[in-house]
């Protein structure tokens, strides 16, 4: 396919699959739980940092922590003391265990008691701001806070050269604005078009079918080269392409 012919391609997929339909069996079904902005934000962050793996299970587990949450997860953030934690021992999901859990309930009560929102934790007063310094300055400002080294496998940063997917998706999620109530488009200091493409296997494997990508790697170098040959087709919304690559991959085997 020619450039013209893989937009219209790509974008026929978008239309196909950016739909309310897509929502019940994604993991972007936990923050549609919610209507205010912080529940969305929180719901949002975790079920994200489930999404690996089986779709079913991750929208299971991230419905155990916000029962445990009391279905509040912005005033059980915000006013949660040491003894509430105790709702969290025992729970696991694959390699998160309760401690991880525990450390992000206090990192995430330690930011709202300063911030309004989650937004302002990817943002840093500099004039050269690029979401790879966002992404990085997330992971240093997260894990500033006391903490057990394991659970910092379980947010990724550019620095170790990760493609950041599980981040990069949940941005996506808080950034992107349409009229198709899919994503929630609820911050606006980052912009469509600062983000980065979600990418696992199935986006590598399907970008470089079709030509976008050469290699089927998926490290931080190839988001960022796969979302600028995606900033070809759409400078504005690169990642509105994640619905066609994703859906190609795993709901149309491609």
């Amino acid at each position: 396919m020619n450039k013209q012919e893989l937009k219209a391609y790509l974008n026929e997929k978008v239309a196909q699959y950016n739909q309310p339909s897509f929502i019940e069996r994604d993991p972007i079904s936990i923050p549609h739980q919610f209507t205010k902005k912080q529940d969305i934000e929180i719901s949002g962050f975790f079920a994200a940092l489930f999404a690996w793996g089986n779709r079913t299970i991750i929208i299971n587990k991230s419905n155990d922590l916000l029962n445990r949450m009391d279905e509040a997860p912005f005033d059980f953030i915000y006013n949660h003391n040491e003894s509430d934690l105790k709702k969290f021992l025992g729970f696991k999901h694959r390699t998160f265990q309760d401690a991880d859990i525990i450390f992000l309930l206090q990192f995430l009560q330690q930011h709202y008691l300063k911030f309004d929102s989650l937004e302002d934790a990817f943002l840093i007063e500099n004039n050269y701001w690029t979401i790879e310094k966002g992404l990085k300055n997330f992971y240093d400002y997260a894990f500033s806070f006391q903490h057990l080294a394991r659970t910092e496998k379980h947010i990724a940063t550019p620095a170790k050269n990760s493609a950041c997917k599980r981040i990069n998706m949940f941005l996506r999620w808080m950034v992107r604005q349409d009229n198709c109530g899919v994503d929630f488009g609820i911050w606006n200091k980052i912009k469509p078009a600062d983000l980065i493409i979600p990418l696992d296997v199935h986006v590598t494997r399907v970008s470089k079918r079709i030509g976008l990508i050469q290699e089927e790697k998926a490290n931080w170098k190839q988001a960022v080269k796969l979302t600028n040959k995606l900033k070809d087709l759409d400078p504005n919304d690169p990642v509105k392409y994640d619905y066609a690559l994703f859906a190609l991959g795993v709901v149309e085997k491609y």
